[in-house]
């Protein structure tokens, strides 16, 4: 399978880029079965289904981090799962969460999935509400779009030092002017002693990015 533009994370660096956890992606992507003997399948068919590792791709990373939006806000699964099943057959791709149009057209689904679960969010002010907190420009900020709409690359911090890009370092968080790994200049400022000036000297890349990779790295350790 060619991995060039698709990107590559396993379950642990999904965990700490979408604020999921482990256990929930595992269970969400991958299926599982309850102590009862049920069997849930995944919410959807990973891009790496091919690989024997559980390993997940760039838009499987992007959907996640709007999952995990909603189970926060207390949305049960199967209503997700709805919403999910919904919003593909109407959009007709494979990624309906991250597009432009679940932006806009959203609601109106999400809504049609609570009904058809028969979930007890029937006030629809407090629908809204959950909605408008889960589904809002803070959470889809960073996001670039392709032409057919479609979450193409996400720029976590504001400033847009940071890319996660799946034709770059397969996806992995790079200085965006310098393509190198976050977690490569990390790995070698603690080898430097923390020394920020060093690992300048070393990729040729001035010190406030260096520094701005560091700290975005030291967050998704504390994450």
């Amino acid at each position: 399978m060619d991995l060039t533009n698709l990107g590559l994370y396993s379950l642990q660096q999904a965990a700490a880029l979408s604020g999921a956890k482990t256990l929930e992606i595992n269970r969400w992507l991958f299926g599982y079965r309850s102590r009862e003997g049920g069997v849930h399948a995944p919410l959807w068919e990973v891009e790496l289904s091919g690989e024997r590792k559980k390993n997940i791709g760039f838009r499987d990373l992007m959907e996640l981090r709007i999952v995990s939006a909603f189970v926060r806000k207390g949305v049960p699964l199967r209503v997700i799962r709805q919403a999910l099943v919904n919003s593909k057959q109407i959009f007709g791709i494979q990624y309906p969460l991250t597009s432009r149009r679940f932006l806009t057209d959203g609601q109106s689904i999400y809504h049609e999935a609570l009904d058809s679960e028969s979930d007890e969010l029937t006030d629809l002010v407090k629908r809204q509400l959950v909605f408008r907190n889960i589904i809002k420009p803070s959470l889809y900020e960073g996001i670039e779009f392709d032409k057919s709409g479609a979450a193409n690359r996400w720029f976590p911090m504001k400033d847009h030092t940071v890319v996660v890009d799946p034709t770059v370092a397969f996806g992995r968080p790079s200085l965006a002017s310098y393509g190198v790994p976050t977690e490569t200049l990390f790995l070698v400022y603690k080898a430097e002693g923390n020394d920020f000036l060093a690992v300048s000297h070393q990729f040729g890349i001035p010190v406030n990015d260096i520094q701005k990779a560091v700290k975005f790295e030291s967050q998704l350790l504390a994450a």
